[in-house]
């Protein structure tokens, strides 16, 4: 066996070189990396989530909707939605007063939801795309 095939070439999370073998787990080797002390097997493909969904899970976070909301509207597991938060933002933001409500609606909805005025008055209002629907996130942005 060469050394090449012997151990990896780079680390997976942060493609270092710096590679060592680090003992067996189920008859496969482990190996650590020494520069960010991740450990990892070589024929272990690990799972990752579409940069879409963590760009949507992030912008309802910030939007104040909870884990197992965010994860009924977009499919994904609430562990993997607190993960991408953890990674992505660190620390949890100052929670506001505010509670936002937020409905999903397709292309007419949405037209019928702009046309009345009415319903925009005081609040403050977020659209993002869901595949074919939309997501409108409002807040009251005045205390009445």
């Amino acid at each position: 066996m060469s050394l090449q095939e012997e151990y990896p070439s780079k680390c997976p999370k942060c493609l270092s070189e710096s590679v060592v073998k680090s003992g067996l787990i189920n008859n496969k080797q482990r190996f650590k990396c020494k520069d960010c002390n991740y450990f990892f097997t070589v024929g272990k493909l690990g799972k990752s989530v579409d940069n879409y969904y963590v760009i949507k899970a992030l912008q309802l976070y910030l939007e104040g909707i909870s884990y197992r909301e965010i994860e009924r509207i977009l499919g994904i597991s609430h562990v993997t939605v607190m993960n991408i938060v953890k990674r992505h933002l660190g620390e949890k933001p100052v929670v506001n007063k505010y509670k936002p409500s937020y409905k999903i609606m397709r292309y007419q909805e949405l037209v019928d939801f702009f046309v009345n005025k009415e319903s925009l008055k005081g609040q403050g209002l977020v659209v993002t795309e869901l595949g074919d629907k939309y997501m409108v996130i409002t807040w009251d942005r005045f205390k009445r």
